[in-house]
């Protein structure tokens, strides 16, 4: 039997992570005959791809694995879609954990919404997060508590189901574009052909880089993903609100929410939290021209 829906994973070096990651997809109660899923691994250098054959040998869930030395995101992505048999595609990356509802809750979505071409799930937060990865996590969990359209906001692939006719319909995931931001442009392309972008009822966790360093880390490559995303197309975000002080502002007004979602004083640090990182996205973005 077809299946209904592929679990599209891409990932690289995710060792620390994988496992909790495909043990979730194993935990669905989506019919597991009408699944499959699909592994890409990026060229690790862990034992990222180890660990996947282990698990795929124990699954009651179709597989195909795919291992490549590095070619990037945009290429990784589009092995997904050229392999899948499903209707929709459901991302799911390295550091992400998945309800035992969330493939049926978004499945069940896509077939009552013909119009929609990729539908994300909300985040959600883990209590056991030390400071610095609720920080992180508690501006998206703020945002999607409050959205339904994405009309404003991009989606990214983490936690979301892409109907796998629109993204082939726009030619697939750009594969110049290695690092971030391959999502972002995929997502501009299928709202551009006249699919629309929608908040569904899943939800999803996604692990949190726990350290400032990591923290300085991720979104200086952020940045430098985000620079060739905004030459090639520069409606997809405006860079003054990308700024610290933009960071610094939008932290502030988050204080109030991020209390009421979180009980934590040390929501307070927001602000400061946000500046950090787009200070760190910054010098990433200014890093991408040379």
């Amino acid at each position: 039997m077809k299946p209904v829906v592929t679990v599209g994973v891409c990932v690289r070096d995710s060792a620390s992570t994988i496992r909790e990651a495909v043990e979730s997809i194993m935990a669905q109660d989506f019919p597991h005959e009408s699944m499959e899923v699909v592994f890409v691994d990026d060229g690790s250098e862990d034992n990222t791809l180890a660990i996947i054959r282990r698990y795929v040998d124990r699954m009651d869930i179709d597989a195909k694995v795919f291992h490549q030395s590095w070619q990037g995101l945009g290429a990784s992505r589009n092995l997904v879609v050229d392999n899948a048999e499903g209707r929709y595609i459901v991302w799911v990356d390295g550091d992400m954990v998945l309800p035992v509802d969330h493939v049926r809750k978004q499945v069940e979505f896509m077939e009552k919404n013909p119009e929609v071409g990729i539908a994300k799930a909300r985040y959600e937060i883990r209590q056991e997060e030390n400071i610095v990865a609720a920080l992180e996590n508690v501006p998206f969990a703020i945002h999607d508590s409050k959205s339904v359209s994405l009309d404003l906001k991009l989606p990214g692939t983490g936690g979301a189901i892409f109907r796998v006719e629109s993204i082939k319909e726009v030619g697939g995931f750009d594969v110049c574009m290695k690092g971030v931001g391959e999502d972002q442009d995929a997502a501009f392309r299928v709202k551009s052909a006249g699919w629309l972008l929608r908040r569904s009822s899943a939800s999803f966790y996604e692990r949190r880089v726990s350290t400032w360093r990591g923290l300085w880390k991720k979104w200086f490559w952020y940045g430098q993903g985000d620079y060739h995303l905004f030459c090639k197309n520069r409606q997809v975000f405006s860079l003054f609100r990308m700024t610290p002080v933009a960071g610094f502002v939008n932290g502030v007004l988050q204080v109030r929410d991020a209390y009421k979602l979180t009980q934590r004083l040390s929501v307070l640090l927001l602000p400061f939290h946000s500046a950090f990182r787009m200070a760190a996205w910054c010098s990433g973005f200014v890093s991408g021209k040379h």
